[in-house]
């Protein structure tokens, strides 16, 4: 099966040189079921927050993008509160010579660098265009509150 094989090769990829910010792995047995972890980037509002990510793939991978959304609430113009990721490499930019630690590192500059004309959350995505000093403020509150728990899961 071509999508098990590509998983394994990932995985392994991943855990010989796992992108800066980042790391993930199977959950439990389940190669096809992926937790992964963003580290907020140094002088961003997301800055010591530890994000869990929730990463599907399915039998078609890597013809098909997994599903990739965030499992801790995170404030951003980007991503719903639901935890759904707006980014066209996982939708219609998506490239099967793309692999899961190139769309994770994708992931963590979206967290600098938001896309403001292509929002899920356009309230959130006008704040950071209006009012940056409340976005900030608020972002950092969040990343307070749903981000600073606990230790970085170890795969």
């Amino acid at each position: 099966m071509t999508a098990l094989i590509r998983i394994n090769k990932e995985l392994r990829d991943m855990v010989m040189d796992p992108p800066l910010l980042c790391n993930g792995g199977p959950v439990s047995d389940d190669l096809f079921h992926w937790q992964a972890t963003i580290v907020g980037p140094k002088g961003s509002p997301y800055a010591r927050g530890v994000f869990l990510l929730s990463i599907e793939f399915t039998k078609d991978y890597p013809f098909i993008p997994p599903k990739v959304s965030f499992r801790t609430k995170i404030f951003h113009p980007n991503i719903h509160t639901n935890g759904t990721i707006c980014l066209d490499l996982l939708k219609d930019d998506w490239s099967p010579a793309l692999t899961i630690s190139k769309v994770l590192i994708c992931i963590a500059s979206l967290l600098t660098s938001p896309n403001t004309e292509d929002a899920v959350m356009p309230e959130v995505a006008e704040m950071y265009k209006n009012d940056r000093e409340m976005y900030v403020a608020t972002a950092m509150a969040w990343t307070q509150k749903y981000a600073l728990r606990g230790e970085t899961p170890k795969f």
